[in-house]
């Protein structure tokens, strides 16, 4: 039953490879997507440039803000996957 299966089931080999392949690269985009990493270099860089007086107070307010909801994202995340 093996070998017959496999003969009828042959012409549906391409879309299961392209499914395979298709879901390496969202899990590959997911992975870069939910990184903490670079959230966590682009507020120190947001720190730097604000004691370098290259951006204000106010500024500084707004994309820490956007940066933390961001965490907070990757968090959200990273729990509904345990």
């Amino acid at each position: 039953m093996g070998l017959l299966t496999y003969l009828l089931t042959l012409p549906l080999a391409p879309v299961r490879a392209v499914t395979w392949v298709a879901q390496r690269v969202v899990d590959k985009a997911e992975e870069e997507y939910y990184d903490p990493a670079p959230i966590w270099q682009r507020l120190a860089q947001l720190e730097q440039q604000l004691v370098s007086g290259e951006i204000d107070q106010e500024t500084f307010d707004r994309c820490e803000d956007e940066l933390i909801g961001r965490l907070t994202e990757i968090a959200d995340y990273r729990n509904q996957l345990s």
